[in-house]
């Protein structure tokens, strides 16, 4: 017997609901888990070996990636940008739509995005096969804080690592812009520089890099979350890496919006 109106309706709220409570509480367990890592981090301090390794799997492995898609936008930018100023006239401003775009928006986007992708999968796989294989257990045994030694110094090293890569994506991503520019549009190079430097101010680049510093703890906290609450063995470990990839991508778009309309309504 087919379902009335009601009965769908009802259904539909009930399904409506339980997803409101799943968020909330993974929400709730997130925050909380987070805030302890950082508690105890913050309180016993975190190893500088273990901090410089991690920015160095987090940062520099993932600075080719990251290079490559930065310089790859830089161009898209400039010949769309192009397009749409070559029937104004004003093709020399075609560093301008780049150099923001960059700076204050694509270049923090796009490298949290491959960081996610990369680190970030990278460590809850890492995290979660010492879980389902009880390596975390057993620090605890050892008296060693697994949320210090493995989780808080991702975190600080992901806070540290994002920035960089960032910094070095606007570049590349201006470069690019500057190729097609340049070799396309018949903009000089001198004036594509001067053009940029005029337009482009520092609290421009600042904004972008402030977004990263909460890219940054988004990536490794959801990361770490996953890895910590794996379970089904090697399974679970395929499992959370995808969830990791997936949850920080829309955390990083959701938190970009976020920050955007509050950067926005402050002035910058």
């Amino acid at each position: 017997m087919a379902d009335t109106p009601d009965e769908d309706r009802r259904s539909l709220i009930a399904a409506t609901g339980r997803g409101v409570l799943d968020l909330a509480e993974f929400t709730g367990g997130l925050l909380r888990f987070i805030g302890s890592s950082l508690r105890v981090s913050l309180r016993h301090g975190l190893p500088v070996r273990i901090v410089l390794q991690q920015v160095y799997e987090i940062g520099y492995r993932s600075l080719p990636l990251t290079a490559i898609a930065a310089f790859a936008i830089g161009l898209v930018m400039a010949l769309q940008t192009m397009f749409l100023l070559k029937k104004f006239g004003v093709m020399q401003y075609v560093a301008v739509g780049v150099g923001l775009g960059m700076t204050r928006e694509l270049g923090p986007v796009i490298t949290a995005l491959m960081v996610a992708g990369r680190a970030g999968s990278g460590i809850s796989a890492e995290l979660g096969s010492m879980r389902v294989t009880r390596q975390i257990d057993a620090l605890r045994v050892l008296a060693v804080d697994p949320e210090r030694y493995l989780v808080g110094t991702r975190i600080a090293a992901t806070v540290i690592a994002l920035p960089l890569l960032t910094a070095v994506s606007d570049i590349l991503g201006i470069l690019g812009g500057a190729l097609v520019a340049t070799t396309l549009g018949g903009v000089t190079p001198e004036g594509y520089l001067d053009t940029t430097l005029y337009y482009i101010t520092l609290s421009d680049v600042l904004t972008g890099l402030a977004k990263t510093v909460f890219f940054g703890l988004i990536i490794a906290g959801v990361a770490a979350y996953y890895g910590f609450h794996t379970e089904g063995g090697t399974s679970g470990v395929g499992r959370s890496t995808t969830a990791t990839v997936v949850v920080s991508s829309l955390m990083i778009f959701v938190s970009d919006v976020l920050m955007t309309q509050l950067l926005v309504t402050i002035g910058y």
